[in-house]
């Protein structure tokens, strides 16, 4: 019997960003440095895939610091933590490296820099994500004010809207966040905004190839975690650019095959917490299924790379 046609585009760039990358390798060289057990304080990234293959190798993944003993090396998160965790690991003079994204300690720096002119702080987030909970715990209490929506704009309660600057988190959806930066202006002129916008290069690129496939598929597939900001947000622009099927999905078990009977064209991307495994391993369940022919497309390349800390590439002084 033979088997449907099937167009498949891949876009591209998709999968593992520079900072994801970076954090997966400070926690392998970290169990190679120090052996295991290695504590991780949160997902290193958001990608179950990724977090049970560092389990296999001796990572133990912690939700506070409380849960880490005091003689094991702990990690934090690409995600960002608030100032008091580094400062909590230092005074319990713990073993500890930071894998916060470069981008998103970029946006820290910034917050801080701000708050030392004497700013306020709004930030445009989302409520509850580990990226924004690191981010607004770099200023104190009442410091840092976070919207969601522009409908938020209008409800903010500024301490002085001639001294406030705005920040955002790095993985939102690029055309929203404009939204939300207009609706900013537009009630307080005086706002000052960063000299780029803080949506990291590879949230940019991978929703830029999302808009490039979209016209020309009849279903969207995004690689990526549920609480995976940057994979939520492709779907999200998937849809906003005219494709009309769009879904999240973690592995290629939780394709729904009966929503794309009768289909001739399917685009397929990664969050960038995805590896490119799990790509493979959904091109593969299409391939036993149809008659698939694969066509890439790549709006732009992607050459960012980030160094792992020095203290990872140092050889063992103390063992721990």
């Amino acid at each position: 019997m033979s088997l449907p046609p099937l167009m498949l585009y891949l876009a591209a760039p998709r999968g593992f960003c520079a900072g994801v990358d970076r954090a997966i390798k400070i926690v392998e060289l970290a169990l190679q440095k120090w052996g295991a057990p290695v504590y991780v304080r949160h997902e290193i990234v958001h990608n179950k895939f990724v977090v049970d293959s560092l389990k296999d190798q001796g990572a133990i993944f912690v939700e506070e610091l409380d849960d880490v003993p005091g003689d094991r090396p702990v990690i934090f998160s690409a995600h960002g933590v608030p100032k008091a965790v580094p400062a909590e690991a230092a005074r319990r003079e713990m073993v500890f490296v930071d894998a916060t994204c470069p981008l998103v300690s970029k946006v820290h720096i910034e917050a801080e820099r701000h708050h030392a002119d004497g700013l306020q702080m709004v930030m445009i987030g989302h409520a509850g994500h580990p990226e924004t909970i690191g981010t607004m715990g770099q200023l104190p209490p009442g410091e840092v004010l976070l919207v969601e929506t522009p409908e938020d704009v209008a409800g903010l309660e500024v301490r002085d809207p001639e001294r406030l600057a705005f920040i955002t988190q790095t993985t939102l959806s690029v055309d929203d966040t404009v939204l939300i930066v207009q609706a900013l202006q537009a009630r307080f002129p005086a706002i000052v905004g960063p000299h780029k916008e803080d949506i990291c290069y590879a949230t940019t690129n991978r929703q830029m190839s999302v808009k490039a496939i979209a016209g020309r598929i009849d279903a969207l597939l995004v690689i990526g975690a549920p609480n995976s900001s940057n994979s939520k947000r492709l779907v999200e622009v998937g849809r906003a650019a005219g494709c009309a099927y769009a879904q999240l999905v973690q592995r290629a078990e939780d394709i729904d095959w009966r929503a794309l009977e009768g289909i001739g064209s399917v685009g397929i991307t990664a969050g960038a917490s995805a590896p490119e495994v799990l790509v493979n391993e959904v091109v593969d369940a299409f391939r036993a299924r149809f008659d698939t022919s694969v066509e890439l497309v790549e709006t732009v390349k992607e050459r960012v790379e980030f160094k792992v800390p020095r203290v990872l590439r140092e050889p063992v002084q103390d063992s721990v």
